[in-house]
């Protein structure tokens, strides 16, 4: 088992502590199908990244503040196709205020809905796509995150799953754990599973000791 001392723990939401591929992709394929784009080109950019920064890529042609806001909208209705990843509430549960925050690349009436959804605790510090000038894979939103916190973010250890998450996160100084195999291993990552049904956390004085599973070595 491996033990790590952060300061805080700052967690992605779609596809680390919600499996919501399904609604996800459901989203987008609405969408594509409204203005006749590619889905799998989409599929292939839109995971960790800000709905806006989609759009802007793929169809700079359309009205990417109107388009956003059509898509925003239409996703904060979709409930089904999402569920929390194992182990995740009972993690959250234990965690103090003011040691750990949610850093999500979704708008927040969406991020809201999904924690509700999926009973999940919320945290005091949300850190949405609404909040920073520069989405994933800028270091703006981690960076942030640790700001609000009060703590520095080389001290904060993050959960990953998306290439443009994992590159923020390192950007921002931070060190990672990635959730499942989307992701080859970088400098910086500490560790990776699968789910956090065998994650571990102590909280004392000193920060957030973490401890990772046998078998979550990166080699």
């Amino acid at each position: 088992m491996q033990e790590h001392l952060a300061a805080a723990l700052l967690f992605d939401m779609d596809g680390t502590l919600v499996d919501s591929t399904g609604a996800v992709e459901s989203l987008w394929a609405v969408w594509c199908e409204r203005h006749g784009l590619d889905l799998l080109e989409v599929i292939r950019v839109c995971h960790g990244t800000r709905t806006e920064d989609t759009v802007r890529l793929v169809a700079p042609h359309l009205d990417v503040v109107a388009e956003t806001r059509w898509l925003e909208d239409l996703e904060a209705s979709i409930v089904e196709g999402q569920r929390a990843n194992e182990g995740a509430a009972r993690l959250l549960a234990g965690l103090p205020a003011g040691r750990w925050a949610v850093v999500t690349s979704a708008a927040l009436p969406v991020a809201q809905m999904r924690f509700e959804y999926c009973r999940l605790p919320l945290s005091d510090v949300m850190i949405t796509a609404e909040d920073v000038p520069h989405g994933k894979p800028a270091s703006d939103p981690y960076l942030l995150a640790a700001e609000r916190l009060g703590v520095p973010a080389r001290e904060c250890i993050v959960f990953e799953d998306a290439p443009a998450g994992l590159a923020s996160a390192l950007a921002a100084g931070c060190r990672v754990v990635l959730v499942g195999n989307h992701v080859p291993a970088a400098p910086g990552v500490i560790g990776r599973i699968a789910d956090f049904a065998d994650v571990g956390v102590s909280v004392t004085t000193d920060g957030i000791t973490l401890r990772l599973p046998p078998g979550s070595e990166v080699v």
